[in-house]
């Protein structure tokens, strides 16, 4: 019987593990932690954001990260075919703004102990506590592993689903890339992505804990040009912002020349500065005997107007009536354009995910084998190709899982 070793128990190796296990085959799946899945505990904030219901199309076009060479892997395994698989061990789901699938009961939970009875369904031996040091490859084929005291763990197969550097204490460490390297694959530059940024500004801080839905964002580098726009919801924070649509942003940062870059908000997406201009005015006029201070209330959230007041350099005591033309272009202009410094981001301690990785020109998309070495795969989040937020880089894993342990 053929005898396959899967090296992580996240989603890809999961996947990957049963799907080689239903084939009848003896599959062993070594995990350095004590349970399965630790990181899938915390996606989607604990919530576990499964995939994204979103046209295949739809979903290369949100793959920054050398979408091609997931066609094969998105065609064989789809976005339907992730939910059909979970709606078959008991998981529900329901979809959500921007097409995000999320398990009806909100708990991430759910999803790592349906994939766990999946792997006990198909008779998969897992080995917890297990960090793998080597993977042994002999004559261009791989033929096992070396786990603690045992120096000769043989195996007919290997597939690597390390995961990558991202959120290091659920494991993520980067042991994958080494067994590449030393297997004579190129592993690309490796840097955090769908990351909170840090900003410089020390008025931030006193905006901690603020979300705000519905803003648009562009990021310029130093050169003034704008390298990312989006619209949706963000988050303040005690260092500088998050949310998704700053996470997706991370991601443009990288590569980039600049070691300056400027976040621009527009809290009034909606409005463009003549249309904001009117509304203002019919505040003014409602609120005309009030203090400036007291007559921005149905205008902006409470925590940012002492914010834009202070960056607005209007006297906050001053009568509404007596607010200038002037003024009050300063006031638009900071609320079509409220500009942060970014002086860098939170790192692999708190990215979603790890760009670079495995040369994918060294991996057969359509079986996720190495192309140097026989019998020896890479899967999910080590291979270097990444999503934004939405479900895109979940779907990677299993995607890619399926098809190494449909073909291993």
């Amino acid at each position: 019987m053929k005898k396959v070793i899967v090296i992580g128990g996240g989603p890809a190796g999961m996947i990957a593990a049963g799907m080689a296990a239903s084939r009848g085959y003896e599959v062993h799946l070594f995990e350095k932690n004590n349970k399965l899945g630790k990181k899938l505990y915390i996606t989607g904030k604990g919530r576990c954001n499964l995939t994204n219901a979103g046209e295949i199309q739809e979903l290369i076009e949100h793959i920054p990260g050398n979408a091609n060479f997931l066609y094969s892997a998105f065609y064989t395994f789809t976005n339907q075919d992730t939910v059909d698989f979970f709606h078959q061990l008991g998981v529900p789901t329901k979809i959500e703004r921007g097409n995000r699938v999320f398990p009806i009961s909100d708990y991430a939970g759910d999803v790592v102990e349906a994939l766990r009875g999946f792997l006990d369904q198909n008779g998969v031996q897992i080995h917890y506590n297990a960090l793998v040091e080597k993977v042994y490859i002999q004559n261009g084929q791989a033929i096992g592993i070396k786990i603690g005291n045992i120096p000769n763990f043989h195996g007919d197969a290997v597939i690597v689903a390390t995961g990558g550097l991202s959120y290091p204490t659920t494991g993520c460490t980067g042991d994958g890339y080494k067994f590449a390297r030393e297997a004579g694959h190129t592993v690309k530059p490796l840097n955090p992505a769908l990351v909170p940024l840090l900003i410089k500004e020390v008025w931030i801080q006193d905006l901690q804990g603020l979300s705000l839905k519905n803003i648009g964002i562009t990021i310029k580098d130093a050169k003034k040009k704008a390298i990312y726009k989006d619209f949706g919801e963000m988050l303040f924070t005690h260092y500088g912002v998050s949310g998704p649509i700053i996470l997706s942003a991370s991601r443009h940062l990288l590569n980039n020349p600049s070691d300056i870059f400027m976040l621009h908000i527009d809290l009034k997406p909606a409005l463009d500065a003549k249309v904001l201009d009117q509304r203002i005015l019919r505040d003014f006029e409602k609120y005309h005997r009030k203090h400036f201070k007291n007559a921005l209330d149905e205008l902006l959230p409470q925590k940012l107007i002492p914010i834009i007041i202070q960056l607005s350099e209007i006297d906050p005591d001053k009568k509404v009536y007596e607010v200038t033309k002037e003024e009050r272009k300063r006031l638009i202009n900071l609320i079509k354009n409220l500009t942060c410094t970014i002086t860098g981001t939170r790192g692999f301690k708190e990215a979603v995910i790890t760009v670079g990785g495995v040369a994918v020109d060294e991996v057969n998309p359509a079986t996720m084998e190495s192309k140097m070495v026989q019998d020896l795969y890479f899967v999910g989040e080590v291979l270097d190709v990444d999503g934004y937020t939405g479900g895109f880089n979940l779907q990677i894993a299993f995607s890619t899982g399926y098809i190494a342990g449909m073909n291993v």
